[in-house]
């Protein structure tokens, strides 16, 4: 019994990460990926997900093993690393915000019906992330996630296992034409490995939601139950983007449809994806429940942003006391932050507004680039000399953080290569 209830305090931060990956990568690529490609990329989420699970399970690991965050274990190494990391997130923190606000604000419009200017909408929703955020905190962002998350996966497993019948297996598993017949097709399965099941920097986020519940709860969860955690969020985003991909397959592959590119029509497509495989009283109920879990996912990512800013320029500053509230959302450098970022998310998102596509498949491809040097600085910090040895990954697990390390190295080299050269 005393083991359930310290589990029970430990369970949070993997369903962040879940709450923040069943987003943009689950609802608009998963979802393209089906209806575009069939079941032929099925492969390549499975293989995505396995390649990226050490480096997203060193970030909550080291956190539970340490009482610190991962950005200590990066200053550990030197300011060296701690620049790598600023100068690779810079790339992705404003893309990142944007895409998500910006499918959250199409399923908002799809779901209402209403004709409301997108980039009025999502800097709305920033403004009401940032309220919350600044009321209630992590207690807040923690059960509004939690809600969110169990209401859509309950109803896209159930929508994908209805249209099952309906999908035309061998065309489907099998389709005509050679899947890298051309460049456009490489760089949206790019884009598509990019935030499968998200971006790396989340595993920065997710040891700081770590130290946050700990904070909250004053218990401090063992290396053993911040894993529970990290594998029920993990596992679930996983199963979720086949999900989608299942979905897309079902429903629009082989019809000659064409998802559009605006994120108000993508957006009412997909909710025409759960009235069209379990009639039209989903659309509602799965309607809301889609855009309460890119809201959700919106939230995380508009507090675990400044989050990991705040921390970087305390890490910069000095070095990390075990227990400390790292990065926590009542500090100066946090509000200044996330302001900064959402500016930054507007303007993004005024470049892009009649494209969701377009940049979604920016802020993806910008995320799968420089995955490669923050697993690199994860499996420094997690093999390093803070960890005991019982709190240290399997010498199999070390071996698999460095094979996928060089296979994400070599992906983003080609992606470069057949970009620019």
């Amino acid at each position: 019994m005393e083991r359930k209830r310290t589990l029970g305090k430990a369970i949070g931060p993997g369903l962040l990460f879940a709450g923040a990956a069943i987003g943009a990568s689950h609802l608009v690529q998963s979802t393209r990926a089906g209806a575009d490609f069939g079941l032929a990329l099925i492969a390549v989420v499975i293989a995505a997900n396995l390649v990226k699970y050490p480096a997203f399970s060193f970030g909550p690991r080291y956190s539970a093993a340490t009482g610190m965050s991962l950005l200590e274990g990066y200053r550990r190494q030197g300011r060296w690393a701690l620049v790598l990391y600023g100068a690779v997130a810079l790339l992705s923190v404003f893309t990142i915000q944007a895409a998500v606000t910006f499918v959250t604000a199409g399923l908002a419009i799809a779901l209402l019906g209403v004709s409301w200017d997108p980039l009025l909408l999502s800097v709305g929703i920033m403004a009401l992330c940032l309220g919350l955020l600044r009321i209630g905190n992590y207690r807040w962002l923690d059960m509004i996630v939690k809600v969110a998350v169990a209401l859509l996966t309950l109803g896209t497993v159930v929508a994908a296992l209805a249209v099952l019948p309906r999908i035309d297996w061998g065309q489907a598993l099998w389709p005509s034409g050679a899947l890298l017949s051309n460049t456009a097709n490489f760089f949206f399965i790019a884009a598509l490995i990019g935030w499968m099941p998200t971006a790396i920097d989340l595993s920065v986020w997710h040891s700081l939601w770590t130290l946050a519940k700990r904070r909250d709860t004053g218990h401090k969860c063992t290396v053993s139950e911040s894993l529970i955690d990290f594998n029920i969020g993990y596992i679930g985003t996983a199963m979720l983007g086949l999900c989608f991909v299942l979905l897309g397959a079902g429903v629009v592959y082989g019809r000659g449809i064409t998802l559009p590119a605006g994120a108000a029509p993508f957006s009412a497509a997909v909710i025409g994806l759960y009235t069209e495989a379990l009639g039209a009283w989903a659309r509602p109920v799965l309607g809301f429940a889609a855009f309460l879990v890119m809201f959700s996912t919106t939230l995380t990512v508009v507090d675990g942003v400044p989050r990991s800013i705040s921390a970087f320029i305390d890490r910069w500053q000095r070095s990390e006391v075990e227990g400390e509230a790292v990065g926590a959302s009542e500090g100066r450098n946090y509000w200044i932050s996330a302001v900064i970022v959402s500016i930054g998310s507007t303007i993004i998102l005024y470049q892009f507004l009649a494209n969701l596509k377009d940049l979604v498949d920016l802020a993806t491809t910008i995320s799968l680039v420089t995955a490669p040097p923050l697993a690199w600085l994860g499996h420094r910090a997690i093999f390093g000399p803070d960890l005991r040895d019982q709190d240290r990954p399997s010498g199999l697990m070390k071996l698999a953080s460095a094979v996928a390390i060089a296979l994400q190295a070599a992906l983003s080299l080609y992606y470069l290569y057949v970009r620019f050269l």
